[in-house]
């Protein structure tokens, strides 16, 4: 589980492809010293596994499946990731439920910056668009943002300087994919409704 609160941005410093399966290789210096083997990390919204850590640089294993539905198929050397580790029960809820589980990718239309705050347009892929609405929560690349405005398929978040400056999101191009997860409790609750009828 997750909250969208990034707490670090990394480096990609390799990626290895076999095939079936990939790797990806990070450095996140200052964050992450005590990761432990197994443990689960948020890369840009998607929840991957350590398989191995060294220093400052750590590796984890990403599945084709994975590759296919997610951006991590974009990676490469030199670009910088979102990270998030694992929420503990004890620690607070800052931002929404989340699973690192991504639901689809979206597209950055538009960025609008005023001076105290970006306005980003992402078009939402249409099976997705029942889940997102105005003022609720919505996770890109792995961030708890809320919805500002919503047109059809496109969604505006508006990022504060500090987002923009302590997440990917202040070097996204326009044309850029981003991870989506909506929100699960309006998925669980279509769900028993659907049960129900």
């Amino acid at each position: 589980m997750f909250t969208g609160i990034v707490e670090s941005v990394g480096t990609i410093t390799a990626v290895t492809d076999s095939g079936a399966q990939s790797q990806i290789a990070i450095s996140s210096p200052g964050f992450g010293d005590d990761f432990v083997h197994g443990e689960s990390i948020a890369v840009d919204g998607v929840c991957l596994t350590v398989a191995k850590h060294s220093g400052d640089t750590w590796i984890a294993d990403v599945m084709r499946v994975t590759r296919e539905t997610t951006t991590l198929a974009d990676l490469h050397v030199g670009q910088r990731v979102n990270l998030e580790r694992a929420m503990r029960p004890d620690g607070r809820l800052g931002g929404h439920m989340m699973q690192g589980h991504v639901d689809g990718v979206a597209e950055l239309v538009s960025r609008d910056s005023q001076p105290d705050w970006t306005d980003l347009t992402f078009r939402i892929p249409a099976d997705l668009e029942r889940y997102v609405v105005v003022k609720g929560s919505i996770a890109l690349n792995g961030v708890s943002l809320t919805v500002a405005a919503l047109e059809g398929g496109l969604a505006t978040v508006s990022l504060i300087p500090t987002t923009l400056t302590e997440t990917g999101f202040g070097e996204m191009a326009v044309g850029a994919r981003a991870n989506v997860e909506v929100d699960v409790i309006g998925k669980y609750v279509e769900k028993m409704l659907e049960a129900r009828s």
